[in-house]
């Protein structure tokens, strides 16, 4: 790796920078995106194609204090039976502007907690889905499983459903960690949940794990890891910490003090990485490792790995359609996003309208900015043949975005007209290298830490 001297230099702990999930990020959407275009996107849809579907419960018995997601905790099952309602209200009205023959290549179940939902409840949202798009041969129903929210019965439901792919939050599994963090989930209560999983022949396994905790330190991120490697997962995205306690209020209760300095962070996150490296897992983009007959491990060496809301992806689907509260979809035209507050999209929903609330049309140089972002974040490296025959830009215009990417990092770079490459020993800088192909003002949101 580049020494550590070098990598402050340019700036990587104070960088606050996007995740690249989306191009432009969300904090530059706006309200020129509403129904009536988001229902034209969905029109322009062909004819039996094959779209990602993203259903948003967002509900949990008990609120952690790290997670800045757009959820509301509840104990009882009375507002999520009405949010049921809305649901299923929302599939219906998406059915009848769908084309015809639509299915489905990627369906989610996002959260929040789905798994908080009854049996009863999980067989009527499912039913909703079938009833307006198959899912395709090949495809991926996943659904994200908290451990201390399921039981034998709802994983039954789940699997009568067709969940092939399960997710579960690890975060960390120390409990001085989880107390500061508001998030309680022992190994054993975890390892129940694998076992359910496992029992019911569910193919494959995600599961998420931070760095940059309160208390986290290399022997415990490393006692974690392990552990979470006997669970034996396909799939695993190590996160950084978000610390953002002027968008998520919760996280005020996180004791800061605590937290490990940015150089730290780079430390945890090496130290887990030789571990899943170790385990012969395999390196996917920036933050995630799969086992090496993982659909990631070879979208990866296809050169088709793409990224989306919830990280990357093997799904080659030109849509992702969001339902529920504050979802985002996503089309070739531009990105849609539903009322972020449930009372505000159950209202619309009610009424028969989509509640789109803001969103954006891809224009001018978007598509090619947002492609070029996407292939660094994916594969490090830009591929110039390809970004000239997708988008007709010329090799000048790419030789002058190249070269101002080179200034800003000080010759670290492999530049030539064939492209532009991230050296292996300069990856922990790829969202800053990102960032030079940004052509929107940063300074509108505060983002997270670059490492």
């Amino acid at each position: 790796m580049i020494p550590v001297s070098q990598l402050a230099g340019l700036g990587l702990f104070d960088a606050k920078v996007p995740r690249y999930t989306s191009y432009p990020t969300a904090p530059h959407f706006s309200n020129d995106v509403g129904p009536d275009l988001y229902g034209d996107w969905l029109a322009r849809i062909p004819a039996g194609s094959a779209v990602s579907l993203y259903v948003h419960v967002p509900f949990c018995r008990n609120l952690c204090w790290f997670c800045a997601c757009r959820t509301q905790g509840t104990q009882t099952d009375s507002p999520v039976a009405a949010y049921l309602e809305t649901l299923k209200a929302e599939i219906k009205l998406l059915g009848a502007r769908l084309p015809e023959g639509i299915r489905l290549s990627r369906l989610h179940w996002g959260g929040g907690t789905p798994t908080l939902l009854r049996p009863s409840m999980i067989d009527e949202l499912a039913g909703a889905i079938a009833e307006i798009a198959p899912m395709a041969e090949g495809g991926e129903f996943s659904v994200e499983i908290d451990p201390n929210e399921i039981d034998e019965e709802r994983m039954d439901a789940l699997a009568r459903a067709g969940l092939n792919r399960a997710s579960i939050g690890v975060q960390d599994f120390d409990d001085e960690i989880q107390k500061s963090i508001g998030r309680i989930q022992g190994y054993e209560v975890t390892r129940a949940a694998v076992d359910m999983i496992r029992e019911r022949d569910i193919a494959s396994l995600n599961a998420d794990i931070l760095y940059g905790l309160p208390h986290q330190t290399g022997q415990k991120i490393t006692e974690s890891v392990q552990k979470l490697l006997s669970l034996g997962p396909d799939r695993v995205a190590l996160y950084g910490y978000a610390h953002v306690p002027w968008m998520a209020k919760r996280q005020q209760l996180i004791p800061s003090d605590a937290l490990p300095t940015p150089q730290e962070r780079l430390d945890l996150y090496e130290t887990a990485r030789r571990l899943f490296l170790w385990d012969n897992y395999t390196e996917i983009g920036i933050d995630h490792f799969a086992t090496r007959d993982d659909g990631l491990t070879k979208a990866l060496h296809a050169g088709t790995l793409r990224r989306n809301f919830q990280g990357y992806t093997d799904d080659g689907a030109d849509v992702l359609i969001g339902v529920g509260a504050s979802s985002i979809s996503k089309f070739p035209q531009g990105f849609a996003q539903n009322a972020p507050a449930t009372g505000a999209h159950t209202a619309k929903i009610r009424e028969g309208r989509f509640s789109i609330s803001r969103g954006h049309a891809f224009k001018g140089e978007d598509r090619v900015r947002a492609r070029m972002i996407e292939a660094l974040m994916c594969g490090f490296r830009i591929d110039s043949a390809e970004i000239r025959a997708m988008f007709g830009v010329s090799q000048t215009w790419l030789n002058e975005a190249y070269a101002a990417a080179g200034r800003a990092f000080d010759g670290l770079l492999q530049i030539s007209d064939e492209g532009l490459a991230i050296p292996e020993d300069a990856r922990p800088l790829t969202r800053m290298i990102a960032r030079t192909f940004d052509a929107y003002d940063l300074s509108k949101a505060g983002h997270s830490s670059a490492i």
